[in-house]
């Protein structure tokens, strides 16, 4: 007797679960201006995305070329799959000191997950995450950027 009485419970329970998600088809089906699908690739020169949307890691750099980076490596070892590499080298600076500056910035877009973390553990902000997401290339090798433009320097004032 219980056990047909829970077969009921379960069956009502996912009829009410069936209603509910019909309910909100419903409510879309009668109200199509607040729809927020693209028509894309139709609409290729007008699309927007969110502001929340994670299309790739990009780092800013300001008109003077300068950027944030520290080359202290913490999104490199908060990478959960290895996606990230930096390459920096000591230099002298003007007050004699040894200083770890930023060479090479590579991110391996092909190998992430877009989950944030480098761009979250970042301590100077120097990483965000860009809008591109058309990444669609014959070749693996042409997935893999350098974040830091040529010439880039650190900006003043970061440390």
């Amino acid at each position: 007797m219980r056990s047909i009485i829970n077969y009921l419970k379960e069956i009502f329970g996912a009829v009410a679960a069936l209603f509910k998600g019909m309910r909100v088809t419903g409510y879309y089906f009668f109200h199509p201006k607040e729809i927020v699908t693209q028509q894309y690739p139709e609409n290729r020169a007008t699309l927007t995305m969110f502001d929340r949307f994670k299309g790739e890691v990009i780092m800013p750099h300001n008109e003077n070329n300068e950027h944030k980076c520290t080359a202290c490596g913490i999104c490199e070892m908060n990478c959960p799959n290895g996606s990230i590499e930096i390459i920096s080298e000591m230099k002298v600076n003007e007050e004699g000191k040894k200083k770890k500056v930023l060479s090479k910035h590579i991110y391996h877009l092909g190998m992430c997950t877009f989950c944030n973390l480098c761009v979250k553990t970042c301590p100077s902000n120097a990483l965000a995450m860009g809008q591109d997401f058309e990444h669609a290339v014959f070749d693996r090798s042409k997935l893999n950027k350098v974040l830091n433009k040529p010439g880039s320097v650190l900006m003043k004032g970061t440390e």
